[in-house]
């Protein structure tokens, strides 16, 4: 598995998890299910979380062009109970649609990227390291916004991987498959 087939599986999963959440009542998007949490307390503050971790990494620190500024909101505290469903999805479009615009151009997935852009002494990933970071960040969120639909009484799209993996024709099975030529030539 590498990064541009597994960030194409989010990319799926996310889309089918937004078409989810659009239906769902407003009022359970924004609901407090987390009530000691220190930031994130809705299925609305951490959708906008994921974005804003990926157009940070990505966008900001890879590529030096986050799309955070067409989008002004408090990233660190996002409150995003303030914010319509389709603003947040609109700023998760956006970026989405350049990570995967970034990665059609084949990026070197081993060079190094400093993660404090602005101190000489910062600590250093490759790009691939960074990448996977901010795909699996979206995934622990993916499924704590799963266990918050089944919290309101509502059951989550099937999200897994399987979901939306190709199917591979293995040796046995092409085989299997496969006329049998032999047969057929004592037929002419």
């Amino acid at each position: 598995m590498n990064v541009r087939e597994y960030y194409s599986y989010l990319s799926a999963a996310r889309a089918q998890l937004w078409n989810f959440l659009r239906a769902l009542p407003p009022a359970d998007l924004d609901r407090d299910l987390m009530e000691s949490g220190d930031r994130f307390h809705s299925i609305k503050d951490l959708l906008l979380h994921v974005t804003d971790v990926e157009d940070h990494w990505v966008h900001g620190i890879v590529i030096g062009d986050s799309v955070h500024q067409q989008y002004p909101h408090d990233w660190v505290r996002p409150q995003a109970t303030q914010y319509d469903l389709n603003w947040i999805l609109e700023y998760g479009r956006e970026v989405s649609g350049r990570t995967a615009a970034f990665l059609d151009s084949e990026p070197d997935l081993n060079r190094s990227v400093k993660l404090v852009q602005d101190d000489p002494a910062s600590d250093t990933v490759t790009l691939d390291q960074l990448l996977w970071n901010v795909m699996t960040h979206e995934v622990r969120h993916t499924a704590q916004i799963a266990l918050m639909i089944r919290q309101l009484g509502h059951t989550p799209p099937w999200l897994d991987y399987m979901r939306f993996a190709r199917p591979q024709v293995t040796a046995e099975q092409a085989s299997a498959d496969a006329p049998d030529l032999d047969a057929d030539s004592d037929d002419l």
